[in-house]
């Protein structure tokens, strides 16, 4: 998962959480006691929602075999889909996770992407003045009338905004 983290108005740190949580960390301590934890918020970079780092010290690994993170779950198909899954080479659970991870590289909808901005938008933005148009002008498909209203937001916040709801043009 790639995140993006937000300080206040300011990006402060983009990419794999685990790149750069000590650095967080050590952010953390610099602000003092009287730091807002409002102040510093991480967004997730496919769906916009915000989302919580583990900034705490890392426990001790464990001895042993290191878990995989497989989690079993149940499935619903017809028996026609059991069939072919089970005429697959690997097996049904193999081709449901090859069939998953091609999904995942197809990218976002167009929906998806937007939806993902507004996420975003509705924290980081949605007191700020033009919001509500803006995001009529972004679901409308109308960037130029998106652009003019984000011009009065900081700019890491409306260049993140696009960024979410336009990926193939940032």
């Amino acid at each position: 998962m790639s995140v993006t983290v937000f300080y206040k108005d300011d990006v402060i740190a983009r990419g794999q959480p685990g790149g750069f949580t000590q650095a967080l960390r050590d952010f953390g301590r610099d602000l003092g006691p009287l730091a807002r934890s409002s102040d510093l918020l991480a967004f997730d970079d496919d769906t916009g929602r915000q989302v919580d780092l583990d900034l705490a010290e890392p426990a001790p690994r464990p001895r042993g075999r290191p878990s995989l993170g497989v989690e079993a779950r149940e499935v619903t198909l017809l028996p026609r889909h059991w069939e072919w899954l089970a005429a697959q080479p690997g097996g049904a659970s193999t081709t449901l996770r090859k069939l998953v991870e091609v999904a995942m590289r197809a990218g976002r909808s167009e929906r998806e992407c937007l939806d993902a901005a507004y996420r975003f938008l509705t924290v980081m933005a949605g007191d700020r003045p033009g919001y509500e148009e803006a995001i009529r002008a972004l679901y409308a498909g109308d960037r130029e009338n998106f652009d003019a209203l984000c011009v009065l937001w900081p700019t890491p916040i409306a260049e993140h905004a696009r960024k979410l709801a336009w990926p193939k043009d940032a």
